[in-house]
C-alpha cells in the first residue's frame, strides 16, 4: 500500500509538472502532503517536512551565496576573458558553441559535485547563449549531458556511495568501467555536435553587435562596459580559483565557503554601502527563484523518507524481478538506473535499492562489484541532472530560466543513449556480463 502510494505520487508529480498544470514549487510541496495525508500521516506531516527542510537548508544557503557571489563575478568581467575565447573558438556558431558547451562542463565537473558545475558553468555561459539567441534549453541540455559523464569519477556521488554500501574500493568499481566512461565523454561530444547542429539551422551562424563605443562624455553618449582596474580583476580571479580549491578539497563547508567568499568580493568590489544594497537588490530574485525550488524539494523528500515510500518502493522494485532474469541483472540494473533515477533519491537508490540487488545478484553468482558498476552507469550518472528529488537539478533550471518539464522532455533521449552507449561498452571490455 505504502510503495503503491509512492509510485502514485511520484507519477503524479511527473504528469503535473511535465504537462505543465502547475508549477514546480507547487507539486514539489502540495503533492507529496496530500500523499501523506491520504496514507494516514497527518499527525507526522510536520515533523517529516521540517526534517526535509532541514536536510537541504546547508544545500539552500551555498546556492544563495553562490549565485550572489558567481553574479557579482559576471558584472565584474571576472568571464569575459573565457567567453570572448569561446566565441573566438566557436565563431559565433551555435554548433560550435553547444561543444564548448561540453567541453568546458566536463573540464569544471571534475571535482565530482553537481551543484558547484551547473553554478560555474551556467553563470559563465548563459551570457553567451543570450547574446547569440540560443535557447537555454541547449544550454542546460548539453551541460546536464557533460555533467552526468564526469559524475562517475570516484570522489562523484554515484561512485563514492556505491563502494561505501558494498565496502568496495575504487579499483573494484570505477577503474573497469573506465572505457566506458570514455565512451561517454565521446558520445556527449557527439551528442552536443548533433544538439548543436539543429540550433544552427533554426539560428544560422550569428552575427554579434559591436560593442558601444565611447564617443564622449555628453548627455546621450553610448556607454560602454565600465572597465574595471586590473588589480581588482586579478583579486577577483585568485579570490575564485582559491574558492574553488577549497571547493574541491572540502577545507571548510561548502555553505561557509560561499558565504565567506561572497562577503569578502562584496566587500571589495562594493566598499560602500549603498552600492552594496543595490547588488543584493538586483540578484534577489534570482536566489528567491532557486532557493525556494531548494527548500520545496526538501518537502518532497522528508515526507517521502520520512514515510517510508521510499524503501516500501525499493523493496516492491526488486520483487517484481523475475528468477529467470536474475543472471542478467547486470544489464538489467545498468538500463533501468537512468530512469529510476526520476524515483529514487540517490541515497534511497545506493543505501536501499543497490544492497537488495546486490545480495540478489549473489544468488544467480554474480559479484556485488559487477552490480556497482551496473548502476553507476545510469543512476545519477545521466540521471541526476533530470532529477527532481535533486537539489542540483534546480540549480541547473532555475539558474537558466527553464521549466524543468521542458529540461527532460529535451534531454531525457539524449541522456538514455549515453546510458546505452556505456552500458554497451561496458559489455565489451567485461565490466558487466551478460
Amino acid at each position: 500500500m505504502i510503495a503503491l502510494l509512492g509510485f502514485l505520487t511520484i507519477g503524479v508529480f511527473l504528469v503535473l509538472t511535465m504537462t505543465r498544470k502547475v508549477s514546480v514549487l507547487t507539486a514539489l510541496v502540495l503533492v507529496p502532503i496530500v500523499a501523506a495525508l491520504a496514507g494516514g500521516f497527518g499527525s507526522e506531516v510536520g515533523k517529516m517536512t521540517l526534517d526535509g527542510l532541514i536536510k537541504v537548508a546547508p544545500t539552500g544557503i551555498m546556492i544563495a551565496f553562490a549565485v550572489l557571489y558567481f553574479s557579482l563575478m559576471i558584472e565584474t568581467g571576472l568571464f569575459d576573458p573565457l567567453i570572448r575565447g569561446i566565441l573566438r573558438a566557436a565563431k559565433d556558431d551555435p554548433l560550435r558553441i553547444a561543444v564548448g558547451t561540453a567541453v568546458i562542463t566536463m573540464c569544471v565537473a571534475l571535482d565530482g559535485d553537481g551543484a558547484s558545475t551547473f553554478l560555474i558553468t551556467v553563470s559563465a555561459l548563459l551570457p553567451v547563449y543570450k547574446r547569440l539567441g540560443m535557447s537555454p534549453l541547449v544550454l542546460t541540455g548539453v551541460v546536464a549531458l557533460g555533467a552526468g559523464v564526469m559524475n562517475m569519477v570516484p570522489w562523484g556521488g554515484p561512485t563514492a556511495r556505491a563502494m561505501a554500501v558494498l565496502k568496495l574500493d575504487s579499483s573494484q568499481v570505477f577503474t573497469p568501467v573506465l572505457p566506458a566512461m570514455a565512451a561517454g565523454i565521446a558520445w556527449v561530444l557527439v551528442a552536443s555536435y548533433l544538439i548543436g547542429r539543429r540550433e544552427r539551422s533554426r539560428l544560422g551562424t550569428v552575427s554579434l553587435p559591436e560593442q558601444p563605443q565611447v564617443v564622449g562624455d555628453g548627455p546621450g553618449t553610448p556607454l560602454a562596459p565600465p572597465r574595471r582596474h586590473p588589480a581588482l580583476t586579478a583579486f577577483n580571479l585568485v579570490l575564485t580559483l582559491v574558492l574553488l580549491v577549497a571547493l574541491v578539497l572540502q577545507l571548510m563547508p561548502l555553505p561557509v565557503l560561499f558565504v565567506v567568499g561572497f562577503a569578502i568580493a562584496l566587500l571589495v568590489n562594493h566598499p560602500t554601502w549603498d552600492k552594496q544594497q543595490e547588488l543584493l537588490e538586483k540578484h534577489g530574485k534570482s536566489v528567491v527563484l532557486v532557493t525556494t525550488m531548494i527548500f520545496a524539494a526538501g518537502v518532497f523528500t522528508g515526507i517521502l523518507t520520512g514515510t517510508k515510500m521510499i524503501n516500501q518502493m525499493a523493496a516492491t522494485f526488486v520483487d517484481v524481478i523475475p528468477d529467470s532474469l536474475g543472471g542478467h541483472l547486470p544489464v538489467l540494473v545498468a538500463i533501468t538506473s537512468m530512469p529510476l533515477s526520476l524515483v529514487f533519491t540517490p541515497d534511497a537508490y545506493y543505501f536501499g535499492v543497490l544492497p537488495v540487488l546486490a545480495q540478489t545478484a549473489g544468488g544467480f553468482g554474480i559479484e556485488s562489484a559487477e552490480i556497482a558498476r551496473a548502476a553507476i552507469l545510469g543512476q545519477m550518472t545521466t540521471g541526476f541532472p533530470l532529477s527532481p528529488l535533486t537539489a542540483a537539478t534546480f540549480i541547473l533550471v532555475g539558474m537558466s530560466g527553464v521549466q524543468l518539464g521542458q529540461h527532460q522532455r529535451f534531454i531525457f533521449g539524449w541522456a538514455f543513449a549515453t546510458t546505452a552507449v556505456m552500458t554497451v561498452v561496458a559489455l565489451l571490455t567485461g565490466a558487466i556480463s551478460l
